[in-house]
């Protein structure tokens, strides 16, 4: 199983309902199921859950290649979201290999995104109404 939160699916399907024809790419990153604020059904503390996104430079050949944000170390992040204006809602060869990638097809809506593993291989999608704590921007 794959635990996202609902606002994270929403604001994705945002970019990608705003880029359509285009498709839109973007690094995801998790937070543990304990360290959230809200219901998360019936994850163990330690579940990591997709919660933050990290957007792409469009339009930098330099740090953008096949959908891979190169600024991005992988390090970072733990999956993958791509949107498929097409309609098929299948992970394609051009879709970043990340350990989980996240594909959105039309309408726009968290019904309508699908989660796949590195040998796509799709997975169950757990959809969860928690929020990651505030970030502290006082640094």
């Amino acid at each position: 199983m794959i635990y996202a939160t609902r606002g994270l699916l929403e604001v994705l399907c945002e970019f990608a309902e705003d880029a359509e024809p285009n498709s839109v790419t973007a690094a995801l990153a998790t937070t543990a199921a304990g360290d959230l604020d809200g219901d998360v059904g019936d994850a163990d503390p330690e579940t990591p859950v997709f919660t933050d996104f990290y957007l792409p430079q469009t339009g930098d050949s330099i740090t953008a290649v096949f959908g891979m944000d190169l600024s991005t170390p992988s390090a970072q992040t733990q999956g993958r979201f791509v949107s498929h204006p097409g309609g098929n809602p299948e992970i394609s060869i051009e879709d970043d290999l990340h350990a989980t990638v996240f594909v959105a097809v039309p309408p726009w809506t968290p019904e309508n995104v699908a989660v796949y593993d590195r040998w796509s291989n799709q997975e169950e999608l757990v959809v969860v109404d928690a929020e990651p704590p505030a970030a502290d921007l006082s640094r």
